[in-house]
């Protein structure tokens, strides 16, 4: 699954680019061993005075040898502040080394602490670095770093080898700690070019041809709603675009990429590799008179038959047969047998490689194998119905696309027809969610009723997943949101193996209404919703919102007052808009027959926001949920 460049390169005469940094007044790197004493000295991060430790420095050196082997030496040096910033103690560096196209070698670390005034260097332990294998293509080397405490600073430093001339080494000058100082550098023939993909928002302090540098770069801190760290980090990919003297094109395309992909023993050459007792499974599916009875028979099979192994990856380690022997396997070899099953029942289905969430949105202009992490299988049915199937997750139906799949780009490959394409994933449909509550309100401050909860798409499955996953208890609980006042008598739950129904919750309740004193009843009509905390409170952002899909939530309830109360405060009706109409919220309450009727209809209508635009999102979020929160107020007559 290694792209290897086979080049005849040692005829050309190499001119290498010697970058030399100019001096800076500003803390840049160090000699392995050499410390200055104030850094063992230093207490906090300067610029993220929070941190639990800091990276002083992260240095990355590429170049090539006289036979074209790649060369990337690493140098980090990380301070410890406190016992929660230890973890960054414990390493694991990758690598691919199939065919012995890649090897980690001269590594080195040590703990550096000031003991009474003094330096104190322990170095590893050789035997304590070894090395771990991940699957059949790669490995690791992992150490940890001995007396490590608060106060330590940890340095270690490695040489990478390859003989891949594109698998050119990318880097984060950002991680989710803060760096002081992040240095990358190309000491490389300039017969050899590389285009440059440069994600950065933060100045470099050093800009040049060769080499680009950052200072005080900011720890990458999770934000509620954002994709994954990898996108939003300050970053720079490179990937080999040609070379001098020689008419070969190395700038891939997405359907030459797709092209290759398939001819690799651990991806194209399974798709038609026979499963033990298909027969049965294909005999079963024969008759079945509609193509959807057919895919959503052979995906239940194939998602009830087989284990995942928690393992995302693009290619297979045992293969689909022997996989399906053992029913455990990765989720490319668990969604390959969903293909090839389909394939045999006369389905035109297409493997898909695409990229999880956590991974990273995949980046149409980088045309690179290694942004997907994972295959799953591609049914095109007309210009306004696809299916995605991931028969990994348990609680997945064939007729919703894979949340973690939202909003990014899958390759799919047609091996028959010898072609590709990017395709973008997406849910164009708004996502349903409808809460209904019948209650009556007791003099005393009390209120009984019943509640309706209808899930659909995203909702329904993460719903579902939630309860059979944690169980009835742990899920009761998170329907009161941990509210001891109300108490939840009985749940029922309709509609869980029928896929083309909603999810309907039905919950039998009583709440003891806070702050009731006798003369007053104060009612919050925002229950059994998932919208009582706002999400985001915080004033500034730094990383997109990313929902994955459009809303639609509605909730309406139906509250009878008591006899001899009357409606002392009722919320006005309003309406609320972002600039740009993305997002309305609207809220209609009245009084009629002796209760007092409410009503929230929130629509969202984009599922990504740009971090620019967060201050109108932040001032929007802010006003509803004070909304979604105001009270009724009942007085005694």
């Amino acid at each position: 699954m290694i792209k290897l460049f086979s080049v005849v390169l040692l005829f050309l005469c190499p001119i290498f680019l010697r970058a030399q940094p100019p001096k800076a007044n500003y803390p840049t790197t160090q000699a392995y061993g050499k410390i200055n004493k104030e850094d063992l000295e230093m207490k906090s991060c300067d610029f993220e005075k929070d941190a639990n430790a800091e990276v002083l420095f992260d240095k990355g050196d590429v170049s090539m040898d006289a036979s074209y082997n790649l060369s990337f030496e690493r140098h980090v040096r990380i301070k410890i502040f406190n016992d929660k910033g230890k973890g960054v103690a414990n390493i694991h560096i990758p690598y691919f080394d199939i065919n012995l196209l890649e090897n980690i070698n001269n590594v080195q670390a040590e703990t550096i602490n000031l003991n009474n005034g003094n330096i104190e260097i322990t170095k590893i332990d050789r035997s304590l670095i070894y090395r771990k294998r991940i699957d059949k293509i790669s490995s690791e080397v992992v150490f940890a770093f001995p007396n490590v405490q608060p106060g330590s600073v940890v340095e270690y430093k490695y040489i990478l080898s390859s003989k891949n001339l594109g698998n050119f080494p990318d880097w984060y000058f950002q991680t989710e700690i803060p760096t002081r100082y992040s240095q990358f550098s190309a000491d490389m023939p300039n017969l050899l070019h590389y285009r440059t993909l440069q994600m950065t928002k933060l100045p470099l302090v050093i800009n040049n041809e060769a080499t680009k540098a950052m200072i005080n770069i900011p720890s990458l801190r999770v934000e509620p709603y954002m994709s994954s760290l990898k996108d939003n980090a300050e970053r720079m990919f490179y990937q080999l675009s040609g070379v001098d003297g020689l008419f070969l094109n190395f700038s891939s395309t997405w359907p030459d990429l797709g092209k290759n992909e398939v001819k690799y023993e651990d991806f194209g050459e399974q798709f038609k590799r026979k499963l033990a007792g298909e027969d049965v499974i294909l005999t079963k599916v024969k008759n079945l008179k509609t193509d959807e009875e057919k895919i959503a028979v052979i995906f239940d099979e194939v998602k009830n038959s087989m284990r995942w192994n928690d393992i995302n990856v693009r290619y297979t380690n045992d293969g689909t047969s022997l996989a399906w022997d053992k029913k455990t396997g990765n989720s490319t070899e668990i969604n390959l047998m969903v293909y090839h099953l389909l394939t045999k029942a006369g389905i035109k289905a297409y493997p898909m490689l695409v990229s999880t969430r956590n991974h990273g949105k995949v980046n149409p202009a980088y045309t690179s194998e290694y942004q997907f992490n994972k295959t799953v299988t591609y049914i095109p049915v007309d210009s306004a119905k696809y299916y995605i199937l991931d028969a990994t997750d348990k609680f997945a139906d064939c007729n919703t696309i894979p949340e973690d799949l939202l909003d990014s780009y899958g390759l799919y490959v047609d091996r028959d027809d010898e072609r590709s394409s990017l395709f973008f994933i997406a849910n164009k449909q708004p996502v349903r969610q409808v809460v209904y509550v019948n209650a009556e309100i007791k003099p005393d401050g009390k209120m009984n009723g019943t509640a309706q909860l209808s899930s659909f798409s995203y909702h329904r499955l993460n719903a579902i997943s939630k309860y059979k996953t944690d169980g009835e208890k742990k899920y009761i609980d998170y329907l009161r949101d941990d509210d001891n006042n109300l108490q939840i008598s009985s749940l029922i739950l309709d509609n869980m193996d029928k896929e083309d129904q909603p999810l309907v919750q039905k919950i039998n309740f009583n709440f003891d209404l806070a702050g009731s004193d006798g003369n007053y009843i104060y009612i919050n009509p925002n229950i059994f919703t998932s919208l009582h905390k706002n999400p985001f409170l915080n004033e500034t952002r730094t990383t997109d919102i990313s929902f994955g899909f459009l809303d639609d939530y509605q909730i309406t309830g139906n509250y009878k007052i008591p006899d001899g109360y009357k409606i002392d405060a009722l919320p006005k009706n309003i309406s609320l808009s972002m600039p740009d109409k993305t997002i309305t919220f609207k809220r209609f309450m009245g009084e009629q027959d002796g209760a007092v009727v409410v009503r929230y209809v929130i629509s969202r209508k984009a599922a990504l926001f740009f971090y620019e635009n967060y201050p109108d999102f932040h001032e929007f979020y802010k006003k509803m949920y004070e909304m979604l929160n105001e009270q009724i107020v009942l007085k005694k007559s």
